[in-house]
């Protein structure tokens, strides 16, 4: 253990994010936390790099562990170079070089000193375990795989958009090496190829990396284990996002069962409790059941899943087969990009992908008409209509409020419609006011998809639509894309996505582009087979363990109806002993007495039956 949160509480004046959390982090652990929007992921992390104090509950640390946030390596001094930057982050090492030369010089002076000798052995072995004699080769990887060229090195870092500081400051955190690596949204800014690279970085990385990651495939690749926050309360998962998918689809299915089961129980024994409990003979079975009762720990009924998007798209018209068609079309601002071929047919959803700076979000936008088309030509087919999505949401109104965006533009619609359209993308009761400024970036993405869902356009253009969104509300969007009739051209970086959503890619270089359809293989049969498979066991087995228990609680009812039925038969007994026919008879008693123990028995019987098989059924809960 090397950090540990015991019973941590954080509330915001709105709102309480965090409640009595506990969580223990490992050597060498690799965390992905989860969770909706606003759920509280950020302020855990902070939380945890001491930039938040918990209002209530302990944060310990083993040791003097050195925690470093992509946060903390913004640059305060833009004015130094990336490489003044990088050898700030690497000053383990570079202080170690300067030692190294110090004593260099001390031994010449001194050959034969042993202490010197020994010394400079030891600084040599850790400084050659730190890569310090690669320096200058292991910047430059970094700055490779980051998209960036070695001669950039030289450059002031106030040189570089918003999006390249990002990236270098990424590259900056990665080359400190801390005992813990904090990252929130890693992959923000980031191509296919770069997201591939940290990929592989982080898996080697032979030290703690605790990340907030909205990237389904990045989470499945990196985390060997997913903390999930939701109802503020924090739940681990061992293993990576495909593990957790199961466990928790598999523990929301048996806290359902078991919910739902005891209360069954609980139902049937009170109406056993209520038959018995007056009755003077069995008065102690009925109070023995009412204390089995209070005893009882009750589980709480599940809590709904938060709600979700809810919404498709549907064009209006359904336009002709052949959407688009680009003739040798010049893509780009000042200079040409690449130069396309590219038909596209009515029902395709294609992906454009390639590296940062290739064109790909200038693509859209000259088909969108934002930017002139530099040479060539592209002509929309019969009844194209055309609805895009600005990754940087430039459509939207910042002076409006968010009912107004929607209805300025949708007069004819009256105010339920429009309430009900935006409750379609989350936005109820006093969020339909908020201002458009005060939107966060997954409330402005929600609100442009609402807007694009009216337009009922049978060409979408998308660019990075599921940037700031939270995985339920990618779900729900890759849901509305692929029932969509109509077209789509998206640019994406999630894999996930891509794979989900796309029936084709287009791959953009420098000069060109290339269209591939993508194929079903016979691998991807083989695993659509096996999965096949696993379902059917999954569902024979849960059958026959229905079934089972069904048989249980028909057997449950049948003794409890079989011991109420011998209750009365043994009052009709026991009321024949004051017949005169049978207290003047001592035969004919004592046979009575015989039918009486029977019956006693007979009941007995019946009620060690019901008690074994209510612990059976009980015991079988928990097991689930």
């Amino acid at each position: 253990m090397i950090i540990s949160l015991s019973h941590i509480s954080k509330a915001y004046p709105s709102k309480n994010i965090l409640s009595d959390v506990s969580l223990m982090i490992n050597k060498k652990e690799k965390i992905a936390i989860i969770g909706l929007n606003g759920s509280g992921k950020t302020t855990l992390l902070n939380i945890i790099t001491k930039e938040l104090t918990p209002d209530s509950g302990d944060v310990f640390y083993s040791g003097k562990i050195i925690i470093q946030s992509l946060k903390q390596h913004a640059f305060e001094n833009e004015e130094l170079s990336v490489q003044e930057v990088f050898e700030q982050s690497m000053s383990t090492v570079v202080t170690l070089e300067k030692q190294l030369n110090k004593l260099h010089h001390q031994v010449s002076n001194h050959p034969e000193d042993e202490k010197l000798l020994s010394k400079l052995a030891t600084l040599q072995h850790e400084f050659e375990e730190l890569g310090g004699y690669h320096i200058q080769s292991i910047m430059e990887t970094m700055l490779t795989k980051m998209g960036f060229s070695k001669e950039v090195l030289s450059k002031s870092i106030h040189t570089f958009s918003q999006g390249q500081k990002t990236r270098l400051a990424l590259a900056s955190l990665l080359l400190s090496y801390p005992d813990v690596l904090i990252l929130d949204e890693p992959t923000n800014h980031l191509d296919i190829d770069m997201i591939e690279w940290l990929e592989g970085f982080l898996v080697t990385y032979p030290k703690t990396i605790i990340f907030v990651s909205h990237d389904r495939r990045f989470i499945d690749k990196v985390a060997t284990d997913i903390v999930e926050i939701e109802y503020e309360k924090v739940t681990q998962f061992k293993g990576n996002y495909s593990s957790y998918q199961k466990a928790k689809t598999k523990m929301i299915e048996k806290m359902q069962s078991a919910y739902h089961r005891q209360q069954k129980d609980i139902e049937r024994l009170e109406e056993l409790i209520e038959k018995f409990r007056y009755k003077r003979s069995k008065a102690a079975f009925a109070q023995s059941k009412i204390k089995y009762l209070e005893r009882m720990e009750r589980i709480d009924s599940p809590k709904k899943a938060a709600k979700a998007m809810t919404f498709s798209f549907n064009p209006y018209i359904k336009g002709g087969k052949e959407v688009m068609v680009m003739s040798q079309a010049s893509i780009g601002y000042d200079s040409t990009l690449h130069t396309l071929d590219l038909t596209l047919q009515r029902g395709q959803r294609v992906a454009v992908v390639g590296k940062n700076g290739v064109g790909k979000s200038t693509l859209l936008k000259t088909i969108a008409n934002e930017i002139p088309l530099l040479g060539g030509e592209f002509i929309f087919g019969h009844q194209i209509q055309v609805a895009y999505f600005d990754q940087n949401h430039a459509q939207l109104n910042s002076s409006k409020l968010v009912i107004e965006e929607l209805w300025d533009e949708h007069p004819q619609l009256d105010h339920h419609q429009i309430r009900s359209i935006l409750a379609q993308f989350l936005f109820t009761q006093d969020d339909v006011f908020k201002a458009v400024s005060a939107c966060s970036g997954g409330e402005r993405v929600r609100l442009s998809l609402a807007k694009i869902m009216l337009k009922r356009a049978n060409l979408l253009l998308l660019d990075e639509p599921t940037n700031h969104l939270d995985i339920p509300a990618k779900e729900a969007l890759e849901e509305a894309l692929i029932s969509y009739t109509g077209t789509i051209l998206f640019v994406s970086h999630d894999r996930y996505f891509i794979d989900k959503v796309s029936t084709a890619v287009l791959t953009l270089d420098e000069h060109s582009g290339q269209l591939v359809t993508k194929q079903v293989t016979s691998a991807n049969i083989e695993v659509v087979d096996e999965v096949k498979e696993q379902r059917v066991i999954a569902h024979q087995e849960r059958k026959a363990q229905q079934k089972s228990r069904k048989q249980k609680e028909k057997r449950l009812q049948e003794l409890e109806k079989l011991i109420q039925d011998s209750e009365l038969q043994l009052e009709t007994l026991r009321d024949l002993r004051f017949d005169p026919e049978y207290y003047h008879d001592f035969s004919k008693m004592e046979s009575l007495n015989a039918q009486i123990d029977d019956q006693h028995n007979v009941i007995a019987k019946f009620v060690t039956e019901w008690e074994t098989l209510s612990l059976e059924m009980e015991e079988g809960e928990n097991n689930d």
